[in-house]
């Protein structure tokens, strides 16, 4: 089973850039998009046409042009659930942030972490990420706890070790590479919840998922690893390999790709 993730930053840009094209050429059995930045009715035709293979599930933002994740995943692949929120009512789901689908083998998880920074209104954003994180481990912990397989994937908005961000010297007090913020990440890993990439590549550096439009970034490669899939330890055993897509274009994000073995 083929997982690819990508953070589109707004669903109707990047269908401008090529992004039907990828799909049709990489083929996946579940896609899960991060800030589609649009209501469910917004989703172009040509996106509704192109993927008549799929299924999907579309959890919006309350406010216009924000944040929102969706998950296709293809009709041959029967489902159990799907769902558009964590389970505690009222948590975290005006932003349109989590999107859910749960098969006999597995749960799957797509997020859009917050960002942590502070919102053009100036609302402090940070205890509000750190409480979802919160929010989402224990949430996994239940999951596994019954018996559950755990997948999640998307942009968490924390880069964990410096060798996940290009200069961690400059950006030692930096939103997405705080202290408090990596001790999250720390938290999961003693969870058991682990990062695919880095199980894989434990020393390769230069490897990153996010790249600022600004000031040559891409070309230069001064990016940030930002885009996980993490997998609950029941879950090792049907890992295949994982991959960024690091030469793909449409976004500030590169799509990452994890195989499966799916029973």
């Amino acid at each position: 089973m083929k997982i690819i993730s990508r953070n589109v930053n707004g669903i109707r840009a990047v269908l401008q850039k090529g992004f039907l094209d990828f799909v049709k050429q990489e083929n996946p059995d579940i896609l899960c998009l991060q800030e589609v930045k649009a209501f469910e009715h917004q989703l172009p035709t040509e996106i509704r046409f192109a993927m008549q293979d799929y299924d999907y599930i579309w959890h919006r933002s309350e406010r216009p042009g924000y944040a929102g994740t969706a998950i296709f995943y293809k009709k041959s692949l029967p489902i159990l659930a799907k769902h558009s929120a964590f389970e505690k009512p009222g948590c975290f789901n005006d932003d349109g942030r989590v999107t859910a689908v749960e098969w006999s083998d597995f749960l799957l998880l797509n997020i859009y972490f917050p960002n942590g920074g502070d919102r053009a209104d100036g609302t402090e954003m940070l205890s509000y990420k750190l409480d979802f994180y919160k929010q989402y481990q224990e949430f996994v912990q239940q999951k596994v706890k019954e018996g559950k397989k755990v997948i999640t994937t998307g942009d968490f908005n924390i880069c964990h070790r410096p060798i996940d961000i290009a200069r961690p010297k400059e950006n030692e007090n930096s939103i997405w590479f705080l202290p408090i913020e990596r001790a999250e990440m720390d938290a999961m890993e003693a969870s058991w919840l682990i990062d695919v990439f880095r199980l894989q590549n434990p020393e390769l550096g230069e490897k990153y998922t996010w790249r600022s439009y600004r000031a040559g970034a891409r070309p230069r490669n001064v990016g940030w690893r930002l885009d996980y899939f993490r997998v609950s330890e029941n879950m090792r055993a049907q890992l295949g390999t994982m991959m960024h897509y690091d030469q793909v274009m449409g976004s500030d994000h590169c799509p990452i790709v994890l195989f499966i073995q799916y029973e």
